[in-house]
């Protein structure tokens, strides 16, 4: 009985999702993690798998806006939700402001927090297009850079809001 349960527990369910701005309809497990679907079912591989517990920020998309850890988000709780990945941020341009700002800033070492931050930096500017030093700290907060270039980081994001509201960096 046991193995009858737990077989039936890892059947699949069919979802349709909004995706980086497109219809997605994927067949997974409804257990299964959104980032899981994104990086194995649909090849979307820069959200990073990091410590699976909402600590690191490796993992981090914009679900409606905002900044989520999709490592532990089930998709299944995604009906009706825009989800977007850095890959959609790039796609439109949108990202752009914030990617030359981080490479003006040398803010990336070896990259692998680094889809993450700009998820939650675009996120912030998107709500505050002037946030201070402080503000850029605490939306940053959930994203952890164990290569410690916190500084330039924050210094990245203060580029791209300076360069977005159009004032000399």
């Amino acid at each position: 009985m046991h193995a009858q349960l737990a077989a039936h527990s890892q059947m699949s369910s069919t979802f349709d999702l909004s995706i980086n701005g497109r219809p997605v309809r994927v067949s997974a497990d409804a257990q299964a993690t959104l980032l899981d679907v994104l990086r194995n079912e649909l090849g979307l591989r820069a959200a990073r798998f990091g410590c699976g517990l909402e600590q690191c920020g490796a993992c981090m998309v914009l679900v409606d806006a905002e900044p989520v850890y999709a490592c532990t988000r089930l998709v299944s709780t995604l009906a009706g939700k825009e989800v977007v990945t850095i890959e959609g941020l790039a796609e439109d341009g949108s990202l752009e402001p914030l990617r030359q700002a981080f490479l003006a800033e040398q803010a990336g070492q070896c990259g692998f927090c680094l889809s993450g931050i700009l998820v939650s930096a675009k996120a912030l500017l998107d709500r505050n297009p002037a946030p201070s030093r402080a503000e850029i700290a605490a939306a940053l907060d959930q994203n952890l850079c164990r290569c410690g270039a916190h500084n330039r980081i924050i210094r990245a994001v203060q580029r791209a809001a300076s360069t977005k509201r159009g004032v000399p960096a």
